[in-house]
């Protein structure tokens, strides 16, 4: 999707800042938001360098929690926020992980841990169907009754062996038939135009600059 320099500072000026806190501190988030939302030309700060501590998330739903992390780095650091709440969601597994991805084996759970734990409960079980989910949730201010919400899915499938060494999470053991690689063996730049966080960065561009021109 391309943005002109006139898209750029109508976004910022709509959003009222050119810097904005991310609320994650996972590095690999951050990572991948600051590479896709590059072209906007965002200071993105994530929450950690302001000493803000993770919000809590006791919603069911990945958006409400987006939703309160959000507000809650918004609150904290007087900045527009952007927070997503993604994970894996395993059909057989009733969507497990879910919004407990990150923490499946346990608080303050490894990925390899979690991995582990995911693996084991998939024994014997054949439809290995599985989805990524992220919710994006972008704020203006900590009271922004319009917060601007997209979600995306990026569909595969669940293997026992690990293979890979890029990405984060669940990458390693989440294939991708159609490319017969996991996620953890592609390129980052494919990956930045697959991935659940890719497509919904992707919805949230397009409502930002379909905003910004009203």
């Amino acid at each position: 999707m391309m943005t002109t320099e006139l898209n750029k500072q109508a976004i910022i000026d709509f959003i009222g800042s050119e810097k904005i806190v991310l609320a994650s501190n996972n590095q690999g988030k951050v990572e991948e938001f600051s590479r896709l939302l590059a072209p906007l030309g965002f200071n993105v700060v994530p929450q950690g360098d302001l000493q803000i501590p993770a919000a809590d998330e006791p919603f069911l739903t990945f958006v409400e929690n987006a939703l309160a992390k959000a507000r809650h780095a918004s609150l904290a650091s007087g900045l527009p926020a952007l927070a997503d709440d993604s994970g894996i969601c395993v059909s057989a597994l009733n969507d497990a992980p879910g919004i407990f991805s990150a923490r499946y084996a346990g608080e303050q759970a490894s990925d390899q841990a979690n991995n582990q734990q995911l693996i084991r409960n998939l024994q014997g079980v054949a439809n290995r169907n599985a989805r990524y989910v992220c919710a994006l949730v972008l704020i203006k201010h900590p009271k922004d009754p319009e917060p601007m919400i997209v979600t995306a899915q990026w569909h595969g499938e669940v293997i026992d062996d690990a293979r890979g060494h890029g990405g984060f999470g669940y990458d390693c053991h989440f294939y991708l038939p159609a490319f017969e690689k996991t996620v953890a063996e592609i390129s980052m730049e494919l990956k930045n135009i697959l991935s659940h966080r890719a497509l919904a960065t992707e919805q949230l561009i397009q409502a930002l600059m379909d905003q910004s021109v009203r």
